[in-house]
């Protein structure tokens, strides 16, 4: 085998390894959060359509101040019978700040017993919470809260 053939192969193989070696590393894609006001007044016409909101008839428990945003308790309850002729159908959260500004859809019966839903959410930031209540005349209700959140928990870093 002479030098040049030497030189070829060591050159292949390093660009092979190379090449392998970029395959295996994942590829991370950072994303600004786009959310706005906008997104958040767009999300909720995409949900109700061009029916009127009302406010009323919805209550949202949220802490008004948190210390970090990665775990927040939130509970939406409606006034409402849940009869077959009045009930909630659906109950829907969205807020101004995050990436998705749709946080969640829920969706409900007569058999649900009543109109309240509990989760935990997550806050990128202080913003307005908003949840919205369709009722099964087709009426759409509506309260927001404003949310301190003084450690953001979408873009915190770790050390």
């Amino acid at each position: 085998m002479d030098q040049q053939d030497e030189t070829t192969r060591r050159h292949f193989l390093t660009l092979a390894g190379g090449a392998a070696l970029a395959g295996a590393v994942p590829t991370i894609t950072i994303r600004p959060a786009e959310a706005t006001p906008a997104t958040l007044s767009t999300a909720i016409r995409n949900v109700i359509g061009e029916a009127p909101l009302h406010i009323g008839r919805v209550k949202l428990d949220i802490p008004p101040l948190v210390e970090n945003g990665n775990t927040l308790p939130m509970t939406v309850s409606v006034a409402s019978p849940m009869s077959p002729q009045d009930h909630v159908k659906s109950i829907h959260v969205f807020n101004e700040k995050n990436p998705q500004p749709n946080i969640g859809n829920f969706y409900l019966s007569p058999a649900s017993g009543r109109a309240q839903v509990s989760t935990r959410i997550r806050l990128a930031d202080s913003q307005k919470v908003v949840a919205i209540a369709q009722l099964s005349d087709g009426s759409f209700w509506q309260t927001s809260i404003d949310v301190v959140v003084t450690l953001a928990a979408c873009t915190e870093e770790v050390l």
